[in-house]
Formats: structure tokens, C-alpha cells, sequence
């Protein structure tokens, strides 16, 4: 709080000679001091110190840079497959000076990390874990579309007013994909019920169709262990499923002890039969 008062007091000075001397035109002391005052902020650390690569991804940025200048025209995806295959070949020799610079930089991160973390507020501490749970909410939620895009997940049902706009988008007017969308809002308004019955049946029969499809679709995955990826709802009947299925295993796990049990003689039998020698 000092420094800023002091950045503030060295504005206004600043701002009087400006206003005084300077042949330019009138500078106001606010505009002076809020200056100063953000040059004062910036070299504070406002954002924390970024993770270091790995040994890895430091190979594959020194290939690149010599991909390029050697085979330009490669693209990105044959790059990529190519230096990945040439790291596997690697010897644990040739790959121990980036995995050592890889360790260095990550000693230099956390300590860079600790002096960052010591220079802020507790509320700001918390700011930045609500930040960083974001992050890794919203990389989740990346990493679930992929998989599901992977699996063959069924796209959804389409609307009415989606194909429409699908079947129209190329012939609306408008120079921009928005102005586009506007008009064909404004086209699909103006239809009549029975010009947006044709749309709607189609609709109905796409939502048949996603119906159908995710069905089959979801027992599959029930199958093949993927049920995490599976709508909560189906969930429970995949474990329900699942449990159906270990019941079998159970039952015959139990008949087994005491099919042994049965077999031993007891108490009564061997008195019978010692009874039966004596009377011999």
C-alpha cells in the first residue's frame, strides 16, 4: 500500500512538471498516476511461472527446428509420427541430456513456483487454485469429447430449424456466418405450420434414429468396459448388469464348501457304525 501511495505522490509531482515545463500537450495527473501506477503493478509476478517440458517434448522441439529447415514440406501429423519413432530408438544414453535438462528445469520451476506462491495474499492464493481447477475441469472435459469422438459416440438429434438451416445455409443472404443465421431466424419464423411439418417429421426421425443408435451403441461400451462414458441413467442398468453377471460366479463359490460339508461323516454315522462292530 506505501508504494502505491508513493507511485501516487511522484504522479502528482511528475503530472505539475509536465503541466508546468512540457511543450506537449496538457497531460492530466490521473492519467500520470494511473500509469505509473500499473508500471508499478507489472513487475509484480501476476502470473505464476509456467511448467517446464520434459524430456520429451524438448527432443521434439529441437527435431522440429531441424525438420524444417531440412523437409519443409512435411506436414505437422508425419513430423510428429517421425520424431516419436526416432525417440524410441534412442539409447538411455542419447536421451540423458534432455532427461538432465528436463530435471533441472523442473528443480528451477518449483523454486520459482515457492517464491511466487510467497508473494501472494491468501485471497489471491485461492484465485489461483479456483483458476487452476478450471483448467483441468475444462481439460477433462476436452479429453471426454475426444474419447467419445474416438468410440464412435451417435451425434445427436438435429432440430427442425437445424435442417432447415443445414439445407439453406449456402443460399441465405449475408456476407458473414451470423448475418447468415439472422436471416434464416428470420426466414424460419415466417414459415407457416405446414411448410415446418416436413422439417419436424425429419426431426422425429432423426431422433429415431439417435434412439436406436446410442442404444446399441451404449451396450457396447457396456461390453467392452467402457460404461464410464455411458449416460447416468445407463449406468445403472450396466451395473445391474454387471452384478447379474457375478451372481453365477457367486453361487458356485458357495455350493462348492458346502458340497465338502456333506461329504464328511458325522457324529451319528460313526456312532451307528461303531455300535454295529460291537454287536459283531
Amino acid at each position: 500500500m506505501s508504494s502505491v501511495v508513493a507511485v501516487g505522490l511522484l504522479g502528482r509531482r511528475l503530472g505539475a512538471g509536465l503541466l508546468g515545463r512540457c511543450p506537449w500537450p496538457a497531460v492530466s495527473c490521473s492519467g500520470v498516476c494511473s500509469a505509473l501506477r500499473r508500471l508499478s503493478l507489472n513487475n509484480t509476478p501476476s502470473t505464476p511461472p509456467k511448467r517446464p517440458l520434459n524430456a520429451y517434448l524438448r527432443y521434439v522441439m529441437e527435431q522440429q527446428q531441424v525438420l524444417f529447415k531440412q523437409s519443409s514440406d512435411l506436414k505437422m501429423v508425419e513430423k510428429t509420427k517421425w520424431i516419436a519413432q526416432a525417440w524410441r530408438q534412442l539409447t538411455p544414453d542419447q536421451k540423458q541430456p534432455y532427461e538432465i535438462a528436463a530435471n533441472y528445469a523442473r528443480l528451477k520451476y518449483k523454486e520459482e513456483l515457492a517464491t511466487f506462491r510467497g508473494k501472494l495474499t491468501p485471497a489471491q492464493l485461492d484465485s489461483l487454485k479456483e483458476e487452476r481447477r478450471q483448467k483441468l475441469a475444462k481439460r477433462r472435459t476436452i479429453r471426454k469429447k475426444r474419447k467419445l469422438t474416438i468410440l464412435g459416440k451417435p451425434k445427436r438429434p438435429r432440430t427442425a430449424f437445424n435442417i432447415f438451416m443445414a439445407e439453406n445455409f449456402d443460399e441465405a443472404k449475408g456476407e458473414t456466418s451470423q448475418a447468415k443465421l439472422k436471416n434464416l431466424q428470420g426466414e424460419w419464423q415466417q414459415l407457416s405450420d405446414t411448410q415446418k411439418q416436413m422439417y419436424r417429421q425429419l426431426a422425429e426421425d432423426d431422433k429415431i434414429r439417435y434412439q436406436n443408435e446410442i442404444k446399441s451403441w451404449e451396450e457396447q461400451m457396456i461390453e467392452t468396459g467402457h460404461a464410464d462414458v455411458i449416460r447416468v441413467k445407463q449406468k445403472r442398468r450396466a451395473q445391474r448388469l454387471l452384478r447379474t453377471k457375478a451372481k453365477p460366479n457367486e453361487t458356485v463359490v458357495k455350493t462348492t464348501p458346502t458340497a465338502a460339508k456333506s461329504s464328511k461323516p458325522t457324529a451319528t454315522t460313526s456312532t451307528a457304525k461303531n455300535k454295529q462292530k460291537s454287536e459283531e
